[in-house]
C-alpha cells in the first residue's frame, strides 16, 4: 500500500438517516471514483442499498454484526479481499465509539453524525444514552438533525446549543420535510446584542461563546462583559490570556473550558484560576495559537471578582 486509505464514518442511532445519507452521497457525481468503495455496515436499517447503486458506484458491501469483531485485523482482511480506494462505515449507534479503531494503513477522512430530532430529547434526558451519543458526536465535522417536523423552534435551538457545546467545530444542519431550517436569527439569543455593553453571565456566556464561533461578524466591534477564570496557556505570547468558563456538556466527568484569547497589557499581574470580570471589545483576526483566524478580545477593563454561584455552565441540564 503506497498511500493510506481514506475512511468516511457516519454515526447515529438506528433509523437516524445514516443509510439515506450514504445512499444519496454515493449517487452524486462529485463522489464518484474509478476505484472500489468498501461499504461496511455495523447495523442494517430500513433503507437498503440497491444492487444497481452498488454496481454503478463500484461499491462492495460487508457487514460487521458485533462490536468485538470491529478490529484493525478485520478491516485489513476486508482490504485484502476487495482492495478498495476508500472505505465508508455506518457505525452502530449503540456501540461505544471508543472501540472505533482503524488500522495504521487507514486514516479518518471525515466523521459525520445523523440525529433523529424527534427522539433526541429522550436520548438526551437519559444519562447513559447521552454519554454514548456525545462520544460519537464530539469529533464530528458534520451533524444532521433529521425529522424536525412538528418540533418547537425554541426546542431545536436548545438542541443546537446542547450539541455545539460538545463539538463547537461541527457544522449543524436541521431539516424537516420542506428542507433545511434556518437557525441563525439574532432574535433567538437570550441577550440583546444592540446594547452598548452586552452582559454575559452564566448560561448567556456559553450561548455567546458558541454563537460567536459560528457568527463572528455578528459581534465584530461589540463590547462584552462577563466573569471568567484566568488561564494563561504556555503557547500564548506575552500580553494575552484566556478568561473563560467551565462547561458541563454531558456529565460531571465531561467538562470543557470555553474561552477566547484576550489581549491585556497587565497579564503578568494575573494569577491562573482566579476569577476576574472582563470588559472587552470583540474582533476576529489571525492568532498564532489558533493556527488561523478566530475570536480575539481586547480588554478594556479586568478586575478581580468572587467566584459566582453558577460557576459551571450546565449545557446538560
Amino acid at each position: 500500500m503506497d498511500e493510506k486509505i481514506p475512511v468516511y464514518v457516519i454515526n447515529g442511532f438506528l433509523e437516524s438517516g445514516k443509510s439515506s445519507f450514504f445512499t444519496y452521497t454515493l449517487g452524486q457525481p462529485y463522489f464518484q471514483s474509478k476505484e472500489t468503495t468498501l461499504l461496511i455496515l455495523c447495523e442494517e436499517g430500513e433503507v437498503e442499498y440497491s444492487d444497481k447503486l452498488l454496481k454503478q458506484t463500484r461499491t462492495v458491501k460487508e457487514v460487521i454484526e458485533d462490536v468485538d469483531d470491529f478490529t484493525p485485523g478485520t478491516l485489513m482482511a476486508m482490504y485484502a479481499k476487495h482492495h478498495p480506494g476508500r472505505v465508508l462505515i455506518e457505525w452502530n449507534g449503540m456501540w461505544d465509539f471508543k472501540k472505533f479503531k482503524l488500522p495504521k494503513a487507514f486514516f479518518l477522512e471525515q466523521q459525520m453524525s445523523c440525529i433523529d430530532a424527534s427522539t433526541f430529547g429522550m436520548y438526551f434526558a437519559n444519562l447513559g444514552m447521552r454519554s454514548l451519543l456525545f462520544e460519537e458526536l464530539k469529533n464530528s465535522e458534520l451533524i444532521m438533525f433529521n425529522r424536525c417536523d412538528g418540533i418547537d423552534y425554541e426546542e431545536l435551538v436548545k438542541y443546537k446549543r446542547n450539541v455545539k457545546a460538545v463539538c463547537p467545530q461541527a457544522e449543524l444542519i436541521f431539516e424537516d420535510a420542506n428542507g433545511e431550517i434556518d437557525m441563525t436569527t439574532e432574535e433567538d439569543l437570550p441577550f440583546d446584542i444592540s446594547q452598548d455593553v452586552i452582559n454575559l453571565e452564566g448560561m448567556n456566556y456559553g450561548v455567546w461563546y458558541l454563537d460567536a464561533m459560528e457568527h463572528p461578524d455578528r459581534y465584530e466591534g461589540k463590547t462584552i462583559s462577563y466573569s471568567g477564570i484566568v488561564a494563561i496557556p504556555d503557547d500564548f505570547p506575552k500580553g494575552y490570556f484566556v478568561p473563560g468558563r467551565m462547561a458541563m456538556t454531558c456529565c460531571a466527568q465531561d467538562m470543557q473550558f470555553l474561552g477566547y484569547a484576550c489581549q491585556y497589557l497587565d497579564t503578568d499581574k494575573l494569577k491562573e484560576k482566579n476569577w476576574v470580570r472582563v470588559t472587552a471589545k470583540v474582533r476576529s483576526g489571525e492568532f498564532g495559537p489558533y493556527e488561523g483566524e478566530g475570536i480575539i478580545l481586547d480588554a478594556v477593563k479586568v478586575e478581580p471578582v468572587e467566584e459566582p454561584a453558577d460557576a459551571v455552565i450546565n449545557f446538560a441540564g
